[in-house]
C-alpha cells in the first residue's frame, strides 16, 4: 500500500479569512482578558476604599459618668405605675383587710 498524502491547495481568499477568523479570535481573547482584568481592579479599589473607611469611622461606644444617673428623672405625666400603687393603697385603706392572693 503506498501511502497518499493530501495536497491542500489554498487561494489567497481562503488564506486571508482564517487570517481573519484567527484575527477575531484572539481579539476575542484579548478583550475577555481585559474585561477580567478591569473587574479585579475595580473590586480590589472598592475593598480599599471600604477599609479605608472601616478604619477612619470606627464603631461609636457611649460613655457615661456618676452624674447622668445622679439626677432624678422627672415625668412629664404620672407615670401609670404610681396610680395603680396609690389606688391600690386606697382601697386598702378604705377595706381594711387584703384579702387578694399576690405573690
Amino acid at each position: 500500500m503506498a501511502s497518499k498524502k493530501r495536497v491542500h491547495v489554498c487561494n489567497g481568499e481562503d488564506e486571508e479569512k482564517e487570517d481573519e477568523k484567527m484575527e477575531q479570535f484572539f481579539a476575542l481573547i484579548r478583550n475577555f482578558h481585559e474585561a477580567v482584568n478591569r473587574r479585579k481592579n475595580e473590586l480590589r479599589q472598592r475593598d480599599e476604599k471600604m477599609r479605608r473607611v472601616d478604619s477612619k469611622q470606627r464603631s461609636w461606644v457611649p460613655t457615661f459618668e456618676w452624674a447622668d444617673f445622679a439626677d432624678e428623672i422627672e415625668f412629664r405625666r404620672p407615670s401609670t405605675i404610681n396610680n395603680k400603687e396609690e389606688k391600690g393603697k386606697h382601697e386598702e385603706e378604705e377595706e381594711g383587710l387584703d384579702l387578694r392572693l399576690t405573690l
